[in-house]
């Protein structure tokens, strides 16, 4: 199963998903929180204005101080041949360089979402299965739109790659797919309807019909509330009394 592909140890690579970790020559690097934040806002960007991040990462000082407080973080930066950001009169841009595990991840899910539909001529990005949350213990204001974007992006490219899977004779992989989008959202009525239409492409009917009624109750015993009609038309009509209790 492929993951991720890997780039050169030699690159400098930057994580944002599930935790902040810089790489250089393969070792991870520790920084400041300012620096951090820098290369995660300058990371996730790819290119930004001078004013726009000073005024991001220190918001509730005057700009002149903000500025300073940039120029600061910036000189602490560790060096590498490669170098991290290249910086103009105006604004600042990650190296072509530096790996950064979130364009990896966009550029998989949005190639799942809008690629061909044949999968089979190659490995199945299931690289969207890892990688956990942007930044989870930041709370950083900037972050959350950022996280909930990525979020909704992954679970979206889940489901697809599960339909797609499931469409072409791969129920196992697709269940898998399917699975990973339950695990991030459990009451996101879409990812179970992906679940239950990788059972069916496989034929266990009995496995469908037990993960749709788990569902049902999930939804009742949290929201009160049941599932769509098109899920509930998932279920075989021989399956219907059970849909009823």
């Amino acid at each position: 199963m492929q993951s991720f592909p890997s780039p050169p140890l030699s690159c400098p690579r930057l994580q944002l998903l599930g935790q902040f970790r810089l790489d250089l020559d393969a070792e991870p690097v520790e920084l400041c929180g300012n620096a951090q934040r820098l290369l995660a806002f300058v990371g996730l960007r790819g290119r930004v204005s001078r004013s726009v991040l000073a005024g991001t990462l220190w918001p509730d000082v005057p700009e002149e101080r903000a500025r300073g407080s940039l120029r600061t973080t910036l000189w602490k930066m560790p060096r590498c041949d490669q170098g991290l950001i290249r910086c103009t009169r105006e604004g600042m841009a990650m190296a072509d360089t530096v790996s950064v595990d979130v364009h990896t991840l966009a550029e998989t899910a949005l190639g799942v979402l809008h690629g061909p539909e044949a999968v089979l001529d190659r490995p199945a990005p299931m690289g969207l299965l890892n990688g956990g949350d942007l930044l989870p213990d930041w709370d950083d204001d900037w972050v959350v739109p950022e996280r909930e974007w990525l979020r909704q992006l992954r679970l979206h490219a889940l489901e697809a790659l599960s339909e797609k899977l499931a469409r072409q004779g791969m129920p196992a992989l697709a269940l898998e797919a399917a699975l990973a989008s339950v695990r991030i959202e459990p009451l996101r009525e879409s990812a179970h309807r992906a679940v239950v239409s990788a059972h069916l492409a496989e034929g266990n009917v009995i496995e469908a019909v037990r993960h749709y009624h788990a569902f049902r109750r999930l939804l009742r015993t949290e929201l009160g509330v049941e599932p769509s009609p098109e899920f509930s038309r998932m279920i075989p009509p021989t399956q219907q009394r059970l849909t009823q209790q």
